[in-house]
């Protein structure tokens, strides 16, 4: 939308570009007959000349021939003398500054020839949007005296900004938007000679070097209407600015520079504004109460400033000519009331059709008053904490084409009144609290909806209520609704559907199958995801997709075959069905773009065909949970660029290769439950970028590489549980210090657990508080086997149990402050449970069962706050049982027994019995003679305090006859002045009610 606002004031400015756009005086052609006689030989060879040094894929210049120039392509000739005055080969054909290959075609190319300078009175060059390659623009250009046009923007050239340009003094519109290819430093010392000049745009120009002075230099420019300095890495906004001389200025575009001051005061002297963009900068404060001074000021983009804060005033709301008013991406906070009812006070009715207020902390109520705002077409309140319903006024806006409410905290119905939006074309509602139901009636007229998102959270009770015959009076292109009810049946409503290209179904408890009308709707389509239902049946394919295109239908009970469609795929999620049968042979033909296949949790079978090989884009490859088999293929090394290859639980053997080390970019490898033999390959080194490795539950054997703590120091998390290796551990796995999971269970190292574990640094730290895929993982904690996926990151563990291991616990576990799990069972430790073991406050799970630890239990594991299984079984354990904090709860006998010597609760050992000590005789008698001694001393403390305290007051007023009778006059002093007291304030109230009373009755 700022685009077109830009454009239409580009327009009013070239309207003032006298004499250039007036037809009376311009011939130009496109590949039209000559109104006129023919133009000029010196210049008709000139544009051959031109035409030569240039190379045109698309035979543009397909016209330029014959002997009447004027009438070639994009050649205007002057009618009275046949001079040309006009040469417009803009590329019509791209529409952006950024080259897609598709457009390429269409560029011209080469150079700039100097045969030009033969065109005396042009005056309107255009050369934009084509591609140049880095070529330097010539010197000479700046002897093309008459030009008053001249437009060389998204055209690639290199090097500096002739300063001949500067000669051009006639020139009133130059536009050099990312004229070059590369970033130069430039002076502006060339702008002084440009006194006519009413447009100038250098965006994406680096005037880096002009910071103390680039304000001064372009206020000089007497006849500006249109300065625009997008991208010009300008880092400073001057606060002051005495000699401001813009009085002719309409449009100022400062966006996307380096500015982080206030908003300067002296923006409100340029009085005839109508366009200020000041976007994606570092703005900060408030916005100052000078905007209201811009009663002309149509369009302002405030957004992407990050650091604008405070309420939006009424003042802003009074700019009734405001067409476009952008403020999303900031800190803007408090209710929007104040600030729309002002906007829709304007007399003729606010002007405002554009409104940007996403991405900010902005809350309240929408008021009514939002209905009042009649000239609205795009309304963005997304991605704050509005609350409450939408307003019934919202039926007044007409005109809305667009509106965008995701992300909020509302709540309530939709309005009756929500029906009258007939032009609306997008409707984004999704993440509210949205209540009770959409009903026909709210979707009734409108007719030119497109796009509908509607994704549930939690929280909100809304549903649909739509008739099984029901057809709507729209054709929709992007539907999205995840986790609404739908279902049981598959809407019919969706059969006259038939410009689908994005339809999302997610979670709809839809029971049902895919109907033979939806196949026979020959959508064309760029993603289809219906997951998370109960659809079942056969899947043809029948689909077209348009690249890149997306499937989705994991989760689901649909069988058969796996389907293949359009080539155009990238992204095919089949996971969680009963697809059955090989892997289609020609799925890397069929397919060739995939970038993420999941084919997980179906009962596939067979080997992977060689076809796979060929998905050279692919990045995730999950085929796990099926029931394939033979060897690892040596062809998945073609997969250069994988980065998630999955094949946990299906039946494949053999060794695992050595080209799997040429995945160079691999980052989570996970090849565990299957029947792989041989040792780890010494090629996964190369794959330096690994994050979680997962080897178990196979028949792997030989030494723990030393390797994988040198080589992979991203590594997080290291699985090679229930496999055959043996040895020691190797030291060099302690340099891991981002390893959280470490898991060598169920195998048969052998040899003292490393000093080094305590380098762990992972382990020593709270787990980020921010979300990070590390993919899925079956973990064992608390005896039990759990599979993490989203939460993984969160999970601290150090599994070493069922190994051989001897020697001590190494202290150095105890520096593990974050570790959550620790089993060390089934191992041949010696010595003592670490004194400090009680440092590890975060341990939840510890198993220490099945070797011969001795000694007493820690005290200092009562400190251990969230600890919740606990096994120290089979040990030589002694000494009484801690009873504090968690192991109250800790009560199960099975936790401690193997261990003779351990007494007290829960066991039905006393302590006084271990080893079978006889109890010495007299012994109890003793200690009740000894409790009966402590009972006589506590009554005679008790027996002489009470005599001490009471005769010590008591007794002194009954000897001194003084003392009692000045102790009794001071109580009724007292006495006496508080019923004082009491009497004067009820009288006092008594006087207050009357008066009331008096007071109504007149």
């Amino acid at each position: 939308m700022g685009n077109e606002n830009s454009a239409s004031f580009s327009l009013l400015s070239l309207l003032l570009l006298s004499g250039i756009l007036l037809p009376q005086t311009i011939q130009l052609s496109f590949s039209q007959p000559s109104l006129g006689s023919g133009c000029k030989e010196v210049e008709r060879e000139a544009l051959l000349q031109f035409k030569q040094n240039l190379t045109d894929p698309s035979g543009r210049l397909l016209s330029w021939v014959g002997e009447d120039c004027c009438s070639w392509r994009g050649v205007g000739c002057n009618n009275r003398t046949g001079s040309i005055i006009m040469l417009d080969l803009n590329n019509p054909f791209r529409d952006s500054f950024d080259s897609y290959e598709d457009d390429a075609v269409h560029e011209l190319r080469g150079e700039i020839s100097p045969s030009l300078l033969q065109l005396k009175d042009l005056e309107y060059l255009d050369l934009s949007l084509n591609n140049f390659k880095g070529v330097q623009l010539p010197e000479f250009i700046g002897s093309l005296k008459e030009l008053r046009y001249l437009n060389l923007s998204g055209s690639f050239f290199s090097g500096i900004i002739p300063q001949s340009l500067g000669n051009l003094s006639n020139l009133l519109y130059l536009d050099l938007n990312n004229f070059l290819d590369q970033s130069n430093q430039i002076g502006l010392g060339w702008l002084s000679g440009l006194s006519s000049l009413k447009y100038l745009n250098l965006g994406g120009v680096d005037l880096s070097n002009t910071a103390a002075y680039w304000l001064e230099i372009f206020s000089k420019l007497p006849s500006i209407v249109e300065l625009h300095l997008p991208n010009c890495n300008l880092p400073i906004l001057p606060i002051h600015f005495p000699s401001l001389n813009f009085t002719s200025l309409q449009v100022l575009d400062l966006s996307n520079n380096g500015f982080n001051s206030t908003i300067p005061h002296w923006l409100f002297n340029i009085t005839n504004l109508l366009s200020l963009d000041l976007n994606s900068n570092d703005l900060q404060g408030d916005i100052p109460d000078g905007f209201s001074s811009f009663n002309s000021l149509q369009l302002l983009d405030l957004s992407g400033n990050s650091f604008l804060e405070g309420q939006l005033s009424r003042n802003l709301g009074t700019l009734c000519n405001l067409q476009t008013l952008k403020l999303s991406l900031n800190q803007f906070r408090g209710e929007v009331s104040d600030f729309i009812d002002g906007l829709s006070e304007c007399i003729n009715s606010s002007s405002l059709a554009r409104l940007e207020l996403g991405y900010n902390q902005l809350t309240g109520n929408l008021p009514i008053s939002l209905g009042y705002l009649k000239n609205l077409r795009y309304l963005e309140l997304w991605y704050n904490s509005f609350l409450g319903s939408i307003p019934p006024s919202i039926g007044n806006l007409t005109f809305l084409e667009e509106l965008y409410l995701t992300s909020n905290q509302m709540n309530g119905k939709f309005p009756k009144s929500f029906g009258q939006l007939s032009a609306i074309r997008v409707l984004e509602l999704s993440d509210n609290q949205w209540e009770g139901f959409i009903t026909e009636a709210h979707l009734r007229n409108l007719t030119s909806l497109e796009e509908l998102s509607l994704i549930k959270t939690s929280n909100s009770s809304l549903s649909f209520n739509i008739s099984f015959d029901w057809i709507p009076p729209f054709k929709l292109r992007y539907l999205v609704i995840r986790y609404y009810q739908l279902g049981p049946k598959f809407p019919t409503w969706l059969r006259n559907q038939t410009e689908l290209t994005t339809l999302v179904l997610n979670g709809a408890s839809i029971s049902d199958t895919l109907p033979s009308w939806f196949w026979q709707l020959n959508l064309t389509l760029d993603e289809l995801d219906v997951s998370g239902n109960h659809l079942s049946g056969r899947i043809p394919n029948t689909l077209v997709f348009r690249f890149p295109g997306s499937v989705d239908l994991s989760s689901n009970r649909f069988e058969g075959p796996l389907p293949l469609w359009s080539s155009n795929l990238t992204k095919l999620y089949l996971r969680d069905n009963l697809f059955s049968g090989p892997i289609p042979n020609d799925l890397g033909q069929k397919t060739p773009f995939l970038t993420d296949l999941d084919i997980s949790f179906n009962s596939l079978n067979g080997s992977i065909p060689q076809s796979v090989g060929n998905l050279k884009q692919l990045l995730t490859l999950v085929i796990s949970n099926n029931i394939l088999s033979g060897g690892i293929p040596q062809f998945l090394k073609n997969i250069s660029s994988l980065y998630i290859l999955d094949m946990t639980k299906n039946n494949f053997s053999g060794e695992i290769p050595e080209s799997i080390g040429s995945l160079l970019t691999i980052r989570f490898l996970v090849l565990s439950n299957n029947h792989l033999s041989g040792e780890i390959p010494p090629s996964l080194k190369n794959c330096s970028l690994m994050d979680s490795l997962d080897l178990g539950e196979n028949q792997l054997s030989g030494n723990i590489p030393a390797w994988i703590g040198e080589s992979m120091p991203s590594l997080s998390i290291l699985r090679l549980r229930s496999n055959h290796f043996n040895g020691t551990i190797p030291s060099e796995l302690c340099k891991l210090s981002a390893l959280h999971i470490l898991d060598l269970s169920h195998n048969n190292l052998s040899g003292p657990i490393p000093h080094c574990v305590g380098d762990f640094s992972a382990m020593k730290v709270k787990p980020p508080d921010t979300e990070i895929y590390q993919g899925s993982l079956q973990v064992a904690i608390k005896g039990t086997q759990y599979v993490y996926q989203q939460t993984l990151y969160l999970v601290n563990l150090m599994d070493l149990s069922r190994n051989n291991l001897s020697g001590e616990m190494p202290v150095e576990l105890t520096s593990l402050l974050h570790l959550g799990t620790l089993n060390l069972s089934g191992n041949q430790l010696v010595g003592k449970i670490p004194t400090q073991i009680g440092k590890l406050e975060w341990l939840e799970s510890l198993d220490l069962s099945r070797n011969k630890l001795s000694g007493s239990i820690p005290p200092s594991m009562v400190s251990i706050r969230f600890l919740s299984f606990l096994n120290l079984s089979f040990n030589n354990l002694s000494g009484e049982i801690p009873t504090a904090n968690q192991f109250q709860t800790l009560i199960n006998p099975s936790i401690y027994e193997g261990n003779l010597a351990l007494c007290g609760v829960p066991l039905p050992k006393r302590c006084s019995e271990i080893d079978g000590t006889p109890q010495i005789p007299g012994a109890d008698e003793d200690k009740e003679d000894e409790n009966g001694h402590d009972k006589l001393w506590l009554f005679v403390s008790v027996g002489l305090g009470f005599i001490m305290g009471f005769w010590g007051v008591c007794g002194t007023l009954i000897i001194k006859k003084s003392w009692r009778y000045a102790y009794f006059q001071f109580f009724d002093k007292i006495k006496d002045q508080l019923l004082t007291f009491l009497a004067l304030s009820v009288v006092r109230l008594k006087r207050k009610m009357s008066a009331k009373n008096g007071a109504g009755e007149t």
